[in-house]
C-alpha cells in the first residue's frame, strides 16, 4: 500500500498540515474579519454571552490547529533539510521561501499560545464572573487589547506566510545567491519581523498600531509586508 511507504507517510504529514492549517487560519480570519467587527457593534449582553460560550470553543480549535500546523510543518522542513543537506537547502529558492513562511508561521504560533490564549483566558473569566453577579476583572480590557493586537499581527503575518508557502514550489525567487546576500536577507528579515512583533507586544496605542485597528488597515499592511519581503528577495538575491 502506497500510504505505508516513505512517500505515503510524507503525504499524510502534508495532509495533516493542510487540515490543521485550514482550521487555524480559517479561525484567524473569522476572528479578525467577522467576530471583532461584530463585537464592536453588538449589545453588551450578546457580546458577554458569546465570550462565555462561543469564544472558548473557537479558541480551542484555534490554538490546537496552530500547534498541529507548526509541528507538522517543521517536520516537513526538517525532512527536506535531511534529504538535501543544509547547504543544498539554503542554496535553493525552495529552501528560502519555505523557511520564510515557516518562520512567519512560528511567530504566529507563539502569539497564539503565549499572548492571545493567556490574555483571552482572563477576558473569558471576567465575562463569566460578571454574568454570575461578581466583579469583572479590572485588567480584562487591557488583556483583551493585547490579545487583539497579537491577533491582528498574526493576520498581517498570514498574508506573506501563505505567499511564501505557495512560492516554495511554484515561484522561483532566485537562481543563485551569495553568502553575503543570504546573511543580509536573514538580518533584514529578522529585524522586520521583530519590529512588527514588538509593535504588538509593547504598548496599547500609538501611530504604529493604528493600521491594526481596522480590517482594511490590517489587510493593507499584510500585502505591503508581502511586497517588502518579495522585493528583498529581488534586491538581495
Amino acid at each position: 500500500m502506497q500510504l505505508f511507504t516513505t512517500e505515503g507517510m510524507l503525504f499524510l504529514l502534508r495532509w495533516i498540515h493542510f487540515l490543521a492549517g485550514i482550521t487555524w487560519i480559517g479561525l484567524l480570519y473569522y476572528f479578525n474579519l467577522v467576530q471583532v467587527p461584530f463585537f464592536a457593534e453588538t449589545e453588551p449582553a450578546v457580546r458577554s454571552g458569546a465570550i462565555q460560550k462561543l469564544v472558548p470553543r473557537a479558541l480551542w480549535w484555534f490554538r490546537w490547529g496552530a500547534m498541529f500546523t507548526i509541528f507538522s510543518g517543521w517536520l516537513i522542513i526538517l525532512h527536506r533539510m535531511g534529504v538535501t543537506g543544509l547547504d543544498g537547502f539554503f542554496d535553493s529558492s525552495y529552501g528560502w521561501a519555505i523557511i520564510t513562511g515557516g518562520i512567519l508561521g512560528t511567530f504566529m504560533w507563539a502569539n497564539v499560545w503565549f499572548v492571545i490564549w493567556p490574555n483571552q483566558k482572563v477576558v473569558i473569566a471576567s465575562a463569566v464572573l460578571a454574568a454570575s453577579g461578581g466583579q469583572a476583572i479590572p485588567e480584562a480590557a487591557a488583556r483583551g487589547r493585547r490579545a487583539f493586537l497579537a491577533s491582528r499581527t498574526n493576520f498581517v503575518f498570514s498574508i506573506p506566510m501563505l505567499f511564501f508557502m505557495g512560492a516554495a514550489s511554484h515561484l522561483p525567487l532566485f537562481a543563485g545567491a551569495t553568502a553575503g546576500a543570504k546573511i543580509a536577507m536573514a538580518l533584514v528579515g529578522t529585524f522586520l519581523l521583530l519590529a512588527i512583533e514588538a509593535n504588538a507586544l509593547i504598548g496599547a496605542t500609538g501611530p504604529a498600531k493604528k493600521p491594526l485597528d481596522t480590517v482594511r488597515g490590517a489587510i493593507t499592511s499584510g500585502f505591503i509586508l508581502t511586497a517588502v519581503f518579495y522585493l528583498l528577495f529581488e534586491v538581495l538575491f
